[in-house]
């Protein structure tokens, strides 16, 4: 695969893992992330920026100089994104609802308005969008994130139905519950609410798919590897989930 690969949140969690496996396969690797201590941890063979994703002109300064790198870029992973707060929508203050929006659904927006024109120009390309099995079911208590991931999977069939004309494929991946630290902070907030351990409720977001368990980073990379590649040359607009087959997106107590 000799692709030139931007992942967003790449020095951590499931993007650092997707920067591993493109680089597996050959492909270069260019990785942003707003963590500098992470970034300072990646490969050295990686390019690496640090900004902020959903500030225009740090996204645009980071496409120039990738132009004056790489000439292009084949494949976008967006997949910034935080957690945002666990509370019921009366408690949910302005401004956490619009961070969670913006990193999610303005930063995919941003990234795609400058990768966009560079891959019509080469009249080929993917964008891979990291949405959750929240953008299909919703869950209570966290409407800023399944706001958010609903808007990205919109935004990814618009961008699919745009640039379909100029070869250029779009698709949302929807992860269940993945393991790593995000998920857990998650389940350490939901246990003060709910009088159980964090262990205890974790089992449960892993009791509400048919295959009981909770999903790798590694999983969502080998979609993401998929996608980008040839064998997935007639895929788009499309919205996998990679979650084990959600049964109830509301786990079981």
């Amino acid at each position: 695969m000799s692709q030139r690969v931007l992942i967003t949140a790449g020095a951590g969690g499931i993007g650092r893992v997707m920067a591993q496996s493109f680089g597996a396969e050959g492909a270069n690797v260019w990785v942003v992330d707003n963590n500098a201590d992470a970034l300072a941890q990646c490969p050295d063979h990686w390019r690496k920026s640090c900004l902020d994703v959903t500030d225009e002109s740090s996204v645009s300064g980071l496409f120039e100089e990738l132009v004056t790198e790489w000439g292009s870029v084949d494949t976008l992973c967006s997949n910034a994104g935080i957690a945002g707060p666990g509370n019921p929508i009366e408690d949910v203050a302005l401004a956490d609802w619009r961070a969670c929006v913006s990193v999610s659904l303005e930063g995919a927006f941003l990234f795609a308005k400058y990768a966009a024109p560079l891959m019509k120009a080469q009249r080929s390309g993917a964008i891979i969008v990291t949405s959750s099995t929240a953008g299909i079911f919703g869950f209570a208590n966290r409407s800023p994130y399944v706001a958010a991931k609903w808007g990205v999977i919109g935004l990814t069939k618009t961008l699919a139905i745009e640039l379909g004309p100029f070869n250029i494929r779009a698709n949302a991946i929807c992860p269940g519950p993945v393991e790593g630290e995000r998920i857990t902070f998650v389940a350490q907030r939901e246990s003060e609410h709910k009088g159980k351990t964090t262990d205890e409720i974790l089992e449960e977001y892993a009791s509400g798919a048919s295959m009981r368990k909770l999903i790798s980073p590694q999983d969502v990379a080998d979609m993401a590897v998929f996608l980008a590649s040839d064998k997935a040359s007639l895929v788009s607009g499309q919205v996998i989930a990679v979650d084990g087959h959600t049964e109830n997106p509301e786990p079981r107590s």
